[in-house]
């Protein structure tokens, strides 16, 4: 039999589009094989990235402690080929799109759902940037049609997601709206009804079932509950984010109503890792994901997680104490999940024993798949207008180069435009910039041809940031917050291999002293004027590369009270849009001593 939908729920108001059936025993199940194989391959949060990523976002460790290039669509194209076989079922853990590059973002993403399914993904749980742009666009991503402003894209109509999307623990925040929703069940499954009923209506569809070798399997999705406070709330106003084990375990009586207990979790939520592990060691430090796949319901067999951006191969134990696959397969398409498993056709439930899981690195010395290159070619093509599109003006050279303090006015400039995108939301009080992620200056011609032009384009903008990462915001107090600056220096516990300055925010001063010993060079830190305390609480700015302790400032690491908001590219555009034109800041917000 084909693989093919078992059950949907509607969106928008219609929660079945299809009838709900019984899985049963084929008639001729004595003669079947008593187990049947099927493999999993898991992608997660792609976020976009057709071309292969670059810098961190670019590199991977692999099973043997080497940090290799990896990603890219047409490498994962060949993986995914070389390690498909006849009993493949391709699935996805969120975020697919969403904080993505300019060539999947100038065209909302629909490039990389097209990607998706040229590659044969069948199943994909909603992740939190599914909803960036709100529920209906999100609608209108899984099908079909232009979009309501910008029209279709130069490939034409859209035509919708060739997988389904599912989402259990997303549901519609007044049901009395929609009474409708419910109906299309009928008198076939009371149970389903009334069981959804009494739950909730849902926004997405919860399940989906496939049917691999004459078994089904049901995959549940879900997505971090902490959406509402990481997307715009305007676009999700409607719906209701509720507890991920809860609805886990809803939709797995539903699946077990209907017959299906061969059942997946694809959850947009994980953990963090020790750093520099293989991505086939169990590395998670247990946090949000796992309370996730120690606590769903016993029926459940697998858990494949995202969200942490982490990969990660464990084990864990379930309510009834038995052993269950939770993994993770890092991010940006830089790693794919296998897992091999095997199918009881008389139970129609997963042998436990049977489950194989690896990660397998998407390395860069494979060649390269012709028709995703042409694929990827096309839309490169296509964004080259987006590229030279005029987002800004600059009356001189805004240079990356470092002062004497550390401080250079490119990156001064970053970090200004990241606190102007953080403060709503995020109530950020400061922001702080690697160096390392400003790539290059903003130039300003001055021969006579161009004089005067200082006009900056998206292409030029995404030039100096090219790395696609996230704004987030997170607490720590003034103690914290000294460490964090301690840590710019060489001699401390983290190792750094030389000094790093952070480009503040203009609002934030402080400083520093070269000969004074490692713990005790800085001094005199001030927010608006005001010094800081050790015990105040500080809400600080950064991309997700500095929050995560990336460059060794590990004192990220304590924060508190995460906060996700816009890509890095789109502060720093809209800060050069409503400054037009922008001079080239002052330094000098470090003051450096002997």
């Amino acid at each position: 039999m084909t693989s093919r939908s078992f059950l949907r729920l509607a969106l928008a108001g219609a929660v079945a589009s299809g009838a709900v059936a019984l899985a049963t025993l084929p008639a001729n199940a004595s003669k079947a094989p008593r187990t049947v194989p099927v493999r999993l391959l898991a992608l997660n949060d792609f976020h976009g990235n057709l071309e292969p990523p670059s810098g961190s976002s670019g590199r991977m460790v692999d099973e043997h402690g080497h940090t290799v290039e990896a990603g890219g669509a047409v490498y994962i194209a060949t993986h995914m080929k070389a390690l498909a076989d006849q009993n493949t079922i391709a699935v996805a853990q969120g975020d697919l799109i969403g904080a993505t590059p300019l060539i999947s973002a100038a065209y909302h993403d629909e490039p990389s759902v097209e990607f998706m399914g040229k590659l044969g993904l069948k199943v994909a749980a909603v992740g939190n940037h599914e909803f960036d742009e709100g529920y209906d666009e999100l609608q209108r991503i899984m099908k079909g049609g232009c979009h309501p402003v910008d029209g279709c894209s130069p490939a034409g109509e859209w035509k919708g997601a060739q997988f389904d999307y599912v989402g259990a623990n997303v549901l519609f925040k007044n049901p009395n709206e929609k009474t409708d929703a419910l109906a299309a069940f009928g008198a076939q499954q009371p149970q389903v009804k009334q069981l959804l009923s009494d739950w909730g209506v849902p926004a997405l569809p919860p399940v989906s079932v496939k049917w691999m070798n004459g078994v089904p399997i049901g995959f549940i999705g879900l997505v971090t509950q902490t959406t509402p406070s990481i997307v715009t709330s305007e676009g999700i106003k409607d719906l209701k984010f509720v507890d991920e084990v809860k609805a886990a375990n809803v939709a797995s009586k539903i699946l077990k109503l209907v017959g299906v207990k061969a059942q997946v979790v694809l959850v947009h939520e994980g953990d963090q890792v020790t750093a520099g592990q293989s991505p086939d060691a169990c590395s998670a430090v247990p946090g949000a994901g796992n309370r996730i796949a120690t606590q769903v319901d016993p029926e459940i067999d697998v858990v494949l997680s995202g969200h942490s951006h982490q990969a990660y191969l464990c084990k864990v134990k379930d309510p009834a104490g038995n052993d269950r696959l939770y993994s993770q397969g890092g991010s940006f398409g830089r790693v794919i999940t296998q897992v091999d498993l095997n199918v009881n056709t008389r139970t129609l439930d997963i042998d436990r024993a049977s489950v194989v899981a690896d990660n397998h690195v998407v390395t860069r010395t494979v060649d390269p798949d012709p028709d995703i290159d042409d694929f990827v070619d096309v839309w490169k093509d296509r964004v080259a207008s987006v590229a030279n599109k005029t987002v800004g003006t600059i009356t001189a050279e805004i240079t990356n180069t470092a002062v004497p303090s550390g401080e250079s006015p490119l990156g001064n400039l970053i970090a200004d435009a990241q606190l102007a995108a953080t403060k709503t939301g995020g109530n950020a009080q400061i922001a702080l910039m690697n160096p390392g992620g400003v790539r290059a200056p903003l130039t300003y011609p001055n021969s006579p041809a161009n004089e005067g032009d200082g006009v900056v384009t998206y292409g030029e903008a995404f030039t100096v940031q090219p790395f696609n990462n996230l704004m987030q915001v997170v607490t720590l107090t003034g103690a914290q917050l000294k460490t964090l600056l301690e840590q710019q220096f060489t001699g401390g516990p983290n190792n750094q291999a030389f000094t790093k300055i952070l480009q503040p925010s203009a609002n934030f001063t402080y400083t520093y002293s070269k000969s004074a010993p490692w713990g005790s060079k800085v001094s005199d830190m001030k927010i608006d004027g005001v010094p800081v305390t050790d015990t105040q609480a500080v809400r600080i700015a950064a991309n997700n590369f500095l929050v995560g302790g990336g460059d060794a400032f590990l004192a990220f690491r304590d924060g508190t009270d995460l906060w996700s908001g816009p890509l890095d590219i789109d502060a720093f555009v809209d800060h050069l849009g409503k400054n037009n034109p922008v001079a080239p800041p002052a330094t000098g917000r470090i003051t450096v001593v002997d």
